[in-house]
């Protein structure tokens, strides 16, 4: 299901989320924005997407550069390839919903997620810097007032998913930490279906390189 629109009521409660945040005004104008347009959106249906170009692959997913043709937004989307029964299916929908209340300025916007033809749709907002991987790949060194910002973004984003939303982060590596020509670092990627991780790999996830001690515990 989709978020419903954005009522009085709604943007109240949203100002206030907005104000325990303890953004600054340009962060809190840039969020309330992706809100807005997000709001309308509406339901996702595979037939409203017009593909772009593939940006990536990788956690079992491919992600492709996107046009969501009702709005004209352009998304970034991840589709995961799962036969699974429908009981599964619906279960891990459910599990993603929880990302509708992720809102910080140091996580990756969530338009919605959805299933068809045995692929799990996530759309999220596209970041046109790409991954933090991608651009070492380019630079091939990333200067040390740069790196420091990437550190202070990610640690404010995984203090907002532990305080905000219980949630930890299983899998932080620099392809799971997106940049924008806005110069803004968020992070993806954090796992917050248990049922879609079950499903898809029976072994570990995450990249061994990144993976905490007590995954191996």
């Amino acid at each position: 299901p989709s978020p419903p629109p954005l009522s009085r009521a709604n943007l109240v409660d949203l100002q206030k989320k907005l104000e325990e945040l303890e953004l600054d005004e340009q962060q809190k104008k840039r969020l309330e924005a992706f809100l807005t347009q997000k709001a309308k959106v509406g339901e996702l249906k595979d037939d409203d997407f017009e593909r772009i170009s593939e940006l990536g692959a990788g956690n079992g997913g491919v992600v492709t550069k996107v046009q969501h043709k009702p709005s004209g937004l352009i998304m970034a989307r991840k589709l995961i390839h799962l036969e699974i029964k429908p009981a599964i299916r619906n279960q891990i929908i459910r599990e993603l919903q929880v990302l509708h209340e992720c809102n910080s300025p140091y996580i990756v916007g969530f338009y919605g997620a959805f299933y068809s033809d045995g692929e799990i749709s996530i759309c999220m907002e596209h970041m046109d810097g790409g991954s933090l991987d991608q651009v070492l790949k380019e630079a091939k060194r990333i200067p040390e007032e740069i790196l420091g910002k990437v550190s202070i973004a990610v640690l404010r984003g995984l203090a907002y998913l532990r305080e905000k939303h219980q949630i930890m982060h299983r899998d932080v590596k620099p392809s799971n930490i997106l940049v924008n020509s806005r110069g803004e670092i968020k992070l993806c990627d954090f796992g917050v279906s248990g049922q879609l991780i079950d499903s898809m790999a029976n072994s570990f996830v995450g990249t061994r390189s990144y993976m905490s001690v007590s995954s191996f515990q």
